[in-house]
């Protein structure tokens, strides 16, 4: 089978390419914005393409049967102008490619801030509705494509959309290594009661769902036109998560408190700041990442069982133990 996978040079995207060549013997060109040899010496196609512009977008889609939607504009901050063109005009451009290239399948890579409202969510399943409000850019943008994606399924087009929550592993450009920055700067402190359960996902894992669904995603499927959460089986709380991450890497664990609404104040005063005074770079903090780390969120991982046959293949500890692992020989390194 010939497969798509936009973003394929990503921290997830490489995942799925790597999984669709090396375990589902798939034929794989990855679209990124740039090139990357190492996908190359796979044997994997890969081509260059900005999703902004609708005929580069078709060109990578056209001769392929599935289309896996990963890249994104990600982040917490930044002009909604810009998210608005890759998260929304991109996955537009993408779903307009697949009806005229007669594309069969698409699996599209969300995201569960679509529905992260700022309250306690605990083993969530999929029918979760969407937040009424979004404090920044980034979720509201996925939500409008996510939304658009699914109101897409049909007979010609069978769609849907997986949301992998807290992504982390060997090369992690992000949530690990931004966490390690902050705690040897002093910046992290527990924010809230510290007892918060939350669902991660390691890379993996997420890569897998992304084949699981593709592989059973036919007009009529029970998944056809749906979005599920995608989490370890276990989840952790947080705090607790992330001071054994701190204390194995050889970091001071967190002890300094700051209460919800505390963090939640200045997350605001710090936008408010750094909007009006022009600063560069993004604030410190914002409401949205207070609201996150103060907040429970965590999934059932039930409904991606039944519907169509996820199974985590790396289970906490483990995965756990091979990020560690990949950080240590970083460092060495």
């Amino acid at each position: 089978m010939k497969v798509l996978v936009t973003g394929g040079g990503g921290f997830l995207g490489r995942a799925i390419v790597e999984r669709c060549v090396l375990r589902e013997g798939w034929d794989v060109r990855a679209a990124s914005r740039s090139r990357y040899p190492e996908l190359e010496a796979l044997g994997v196609e890969s081509v260059t393409c900005d999703l902004g512009d609708a005929q580069a977008v078709r060109a990578a889609v056209r001769g392929c049967e599935l289309v896996i939607h990963t890249a994104a504009l990600t982040g917490v901050w930044g002009a909604r102008a810009d998210f608005v063109r890759t998260n929304v005009l991109g996955t537009r451009h993408v779903l307009a490619a697949c009806r005229a290239e007669g594309i069969a399948r698409l699996v599209y890579t969300s995201s569960p801030s679509v529905c992260f409202d700022g309250t306690d969510h605990h083993r969530a399943q999929n029918d979760l509705p969407y937040a009424a409000r979004f404090l920044c850019a980034y979720p509201e943008t996925k939500a409008i494509a996510e939304r658009e994606v699914l109101e897409a399924n049909g007979s010609e087009l069978a769609t849907c959309a997986l949301r992998p929550h807290l992504v982390f592993g060997p090369r992690d450009p992000h949530l690990v290594p931004r966490l390690l920055d902050r705690a040897r700067k002093g910046r992290l402190a527990i924010v809230g009661s510290g007892d918060n359960e939350v669902s991660l996902t390691f890379v993996e894992n997420a890569a897998a769902a992304h084949t699981d669904a593709a592989r059973a995603l036919v007009p009529g499927a029970p998944h056809a036109g749906q979005a599920y959460f995608i989490g370890q089986e276990e989840p952790v709380q947080l705090w607790r998560w992330i001071n054994g991450l701190l204390e194995t890497t050889g970091h001071r664990p967190v002890r300094r408190r700051l209460p919800a609404r505390v963090a939640y104040g200045a997350g605001g005063l710090l936008e408010f700041c750094w909007k009006h005074l022009k600063l560069d770079g993004e604030p410190p903090l914002t409401r949205f990442v207070a609201a996150q780390l103060a907040s429970s969120h965590s999934y059932d991982l039930e409904p991606a069982r039944r519907d169509f046959g996820y199974t985590e293949r790396v289970d906490l500890a483990t995965a756990t133990a091979r990020t560690v692992d990949a950080l240590q020989a970083a460092a060495r390194a």
